[in-house]
């Protein structure tokens, strides 16, 4: 399974209309692992990074990678917006 990008992360929560507090409580990942990853200053350890991707697959963001596993994008795979 390919990574997921900083880029990727935040266009997903964005179109979730998600915190970055919402994502991290959902990952079970710290907050600072969230916004950190999403301004470039490190990559989470690998157990966090699957961590994000599932919580957001689980919402229904469907990560896009071309052949290469070079992240490309983010589409919905169904229309799921998490409760508040």
């Amino acid at each position: 399974m390919a990574d997921i990008s900083k880029e990727q992360c935040r266009a997903a929560r964005g179109w979730l209309e998600l915190s970055q507090e919402a994502l991290a409580g959902k990952a079970n990942v710290s907050m600072s692992t969230v916004r950190d990853f999403e301004k470039g200053r490190h990559v989470p350890i690998a157990n966090n990074l699957a961590a994000l991707r599932r919580a957001l697959e689980d919402w229904g963001i469907q990560f896009l990678f071309d052949p290469s596993e070079k992240p490309v994008g983010v589409a919905m795979s169904r229309f799921s917006r998490p409760q508040r």
